[in-house]
């Protein structure tokens, strides 16, 4: 029988970010002119405005999680790109910090204390609730996004075929892509 690894469900999740923030960037991709900045209803006025808000957010986050000080500089331009190709090749080198970070792991190390610097202050927070509140916020948006391009040309992609063994027959080439296989995803 399986032993328990708390580490685990953590690394499950930034593989599954890393996936879903591919898919639906691939999607987005393949908008026509115009509708990657159209305003839209959703919480951010359009795809472009929660996309940019997603990897700036990652930024201060991820920074954080490493024992950085980036801080509030993470969001000193509030949309830093204007197109899908660049926001895409930024989300997925900090998707890349991400899932390194989650795969080096430790228990210890899981419920030690990072500091995020928020300006005037330093936050000190448990790394097991950064990482929940991380991954939580990225789902929060990306759905989002999700229901956004149902209003644009493009079907929104599936997002939701990532942790589950039995999914692995919808992932393949995207893991190949990212020079990961099943086995990375199911330990």
């Amino acid at each position: 029988m399986p032993t328990f690894d708390p580490v685990r469900p953590f690394r499950k999740l930034a593989y599954n970010n890393a996936l879903a923030n591919r898919r639906l960037l691939q999607a987005c991709a393949t908008l026509k002119p115009g509708e990657f900045e159209a305003p839209r209803t959703s919480f951010f006025p359009s795809i472009k405005e929660t996309l940019n808000h997603i990897v700036t957010v990652d930024w201060f986050y991820v920074d954080g999680l490493e024992g950085g000080t980036l801080g509030l500089k993470a969001f000193e331009v509030d949309e830093p790109f204007d197109d899908v190709s660049s926001l895409a090749e930024a989300q997925a080198k900090v998707d890349q910090r991400l899932t390194g970070l989650c795969e080096a792991l430790t228990p210890e190390r899981l419920t030690s204390t990072i500091s995020l610097h928020r300006g005037d202050r330093i936050q000190e927070e448990r790394m097991e609730d950064v990482l929940g509140h991380l991954f939580q916020h990225q789902t929060h948006h990306r759905g989002q996004v999700h229901a956004m391009l149902s209003g644009t040309s493009v079907a929104p992609p599936q997002l939701d075929e990532f942790i589950v063994a039995d999914d692995a027959r919808f992932r393949g080439s995207e893991l190949a892509a990212l020079g990961w296989s099943e086995e990375t995803l199911m330990r």
